[in-house]
């Protein structure tokens, strides 16, 4: 198995971070053909989704979890930036590791999909995710 960590600077704002050319670097980095990629954010307050970017999914997705979860006071986890206590909550619904097929060194997403960082935690602006790569 190759694995590497790699850091990604969200800043102080909610956000969609589109990873997959991160992910194929790595891919090409290690050589992989056919086999597994996972991506893994070992964060409490952050997750990951395979969706499409740009056409406004990834700002529908932000908003669809300020609804689901509002940023006020009813979180009984409190420390942090007012609201907080959402940020928690958020990889029960949007979970902290994908794993993509490779095939041909690639990985098979669809035409749309992207594998992205989901990020609402406003008070930690840099976010480390771990890539792996399990040759089939």
């Amino acid at each position: 198995m190759h694995s590497e960590e790699i850091e990604v600077r969200t800043g102080s704002v909610e956000v969609v971070y589109d990873l997959t050319a991160e992910c194929e670097r790595f891919l090409s980095d290690v050589g992989g053909s056919d086999g597994l990629l996972n991506v893994w954010v070992p964060h409490a307050t952050a997750g990951l989704a395979v969706l499409e970017t740009g056409a406004g999914s990834d700002d529908d997705l932000l908003t669809a979890l300020r609804a689901l979860l509002p940023k006020d006071g009813r979180w009984r986890h409190r420390h942090g930036s007012p609201g907080h206590g959402r940020d928690h909550v958020l990889p029960a619904l949007v979970a902290p590791s994908v794993t993509v097929p490779v095939l041909g060194g690639q990985m098979a997403l669809g035409t749309w999909q992207s594998v992205c960082l989901v990020d609402t935690n406003v008070d930690n602006p840099v976010r480390r995710i771990r890539l792996s790569f399990l040759a089939g």
